[in-house]
């Protein structure tokens, strides 16, 4: 054991530095995957996961490319294809295959025999009419595992919906929306609506859900031998989100209402603006609060508030009294009074606060850079691109990106050969049909 000071930070670098992720094995690197989604984030997300860990993930697309391609801000294209999709392109192979054809319903039939997961976001139902869905693939390879998206799932009265998977739509079902933005009245007539979550969150966190249960099976597999269906709703994923609406509405038939910057179950726990932006700040437990008065030398405020209901009922004048506070003050400099009192123990409870960043402030700092947070890709098909990189940091198999995009059927040759055993020859062919 050494007791040099600070020498945790400098052991927990040494041993899960992303820098150094490539000199290391992949956790997944004996897992096969084919991506047959089409123009959905959530599938496109769990794919990127696996294929972070180390999967080969092969991305079919139609022959003119997945419709995600086009998603870009403003329409803005880098070299052919939207930002969005360059995001969620890495680390996977590109084939082409027309699946509306009878002819690539057999050859993905054929590639589906070697992978070990199948992840696709047609109309419930789609697939298995055409032939090539869980229940026909899964008889010619049992330990097949295979990942649904749709927004309303795979059974149940609005299954057959023709709404497709968007994560607006997901977002809605899901309720948090509704509990999203100013409340109704107050504010700007634009924020005091229900209020879209500014990313895809649903889209994400459904294929953050649709890979965790991907690995479960994967789990589940090593042991039974048997692969298993697995159908992911976004819309579903993001109410599990939802903490305690749901409880709250069951219990006391309350329904959570927007609030914007305040909270109905703890309170301070807010976002109050300051003389350059707007800073988070947190000591809602007594003892906290006390804390909270201390460094807004409000002692006036601990005693007239001393209870956590008291100061919920009475939040939104403790809000102006905070933002009164901050109203001279930087959002730095709000976090350098905070941290001073709790780092220097200069009473009782403990505060938390952070700068609201934009996120060209969060490029911007040295910390997440020095984490690897966020890579510069030297890409042979795109070139120089700022992406961000995988989140985990891990000491013996870390995700890494190997490459961030593919251009549109750049694989097909390499695939095609690899798994069927198709030439150059029997490929000019099937794309003269229309079939790659």
């Amino acid at each position: 054991m050494t007791s040099e000071p600070h020498s945790w930070p400098r052991y927990a670098k040494e041993i899960t530095d992303p820098a150094l992720a490539h000199e290391k094995p992949e956790a997944l690197d004996d897992l096969r995957v084919l991506d047959a989604s089409s123009g959905n984030f959530a599938a496109l997300f769990a794919s990127s996961i696996l294929a972070e860990f180390g999967a080969e993930v092969i991305r079919l697309e139609p022959p003119g490319g997945d419709v995600a391609r086009l998603f870009s801000p403003q329409g803005v294209k880098h070299r052919g294809t939207g930002l969005a999709y360059l995001v969620e392109a890495r680390n996977k192979r590109h084939i082409t295959l027309n699946l509306d054809l009878p002819a690539g319903r057999e050859l993905f039939a054929r590639l589906a025999r070697h992978v070990d997961v199948v992840i696709e976001s047609a109309k419930p139902g789609q697939m298995d009419a055409w032939g090539v869905g869980y229940r026909q693939l899964s008889a010619a390879n049992p330990r097949l595992i295979y990942l649904a998206f749709s927004t309303y799932g795979q059974f149940g009265p609005r299954a057959a919906s023709p709404i497709p998977d968007y994560d607006i739509t997901d977002q809605a079902l899901s309720g948090t929306p509704y509990t999203t933005g100013e409340p109704a009245g107050e504010g700007t007539p634009e924020s005091s609506v229900p209020t879209r979550q500014g990313n895809w969150i649903a889209w994400y966190i459904g294929g953050g859900w649709g890979a965790f249960a991907a690995l479960t099976a994967v789990i589940w597999r090593a042991t039974s031998g048997q692969g298993q269906f697995i159908d992911c709703s976004p819309a579903e994923a993001e109410m599990r989100f939802t903490d305690y609406d749901v409880h709250w509405y069951h219990a006391a038939r309350r329904t959570r209402e927007r609030l914007g910057a305040l909270n109905v179950s703890v309170f301070p726990y807010t976002l109050i603006k300051t003389k350059d932006s707007y800073s988070f700040i947190a000591g809602f437990s007594d003892i906290n609060w006390a804390g909270l008065t201390n460094i807004i030398q409000r002692p006036d405020l601990k005693e007239r508030f001393p209870t956590t209901k008291t100061r919920i009922g009475e939040s939104k004048l403790l809000h102006r009294e905070l933002e009164g506070w901050a109203a001279n003050l930087t959002s730095q400099e709000v976090l350098d009074r905070v941290q001073d009192y709790v780092a220097n123990k200069r009473g009782p409870g403990t505060v938390a606060s952070a700068r609201l960043n934009r996120p060209s402030d969060t490029l911007a700092e040295s910390h997440w850079w020095e984490r690897g947070v966020f890579e510069k890709i030297e890409d042979p098909d795109y070139g120089e691109l700022l992406l961000q990189a995988p989140p985990w940091k891990m000491s013996r198999t870390p995700p890494r990106i190997k490459w961030a995009c593919r251009p549109v059927g750049a694989d097909n040759e390499m695939v095609y050969l690899k798994y069927l055993g198709l030439g150059r020859e029997r490929l000019r062919t099937l794309k003269a049909e229309g079939v790659l």
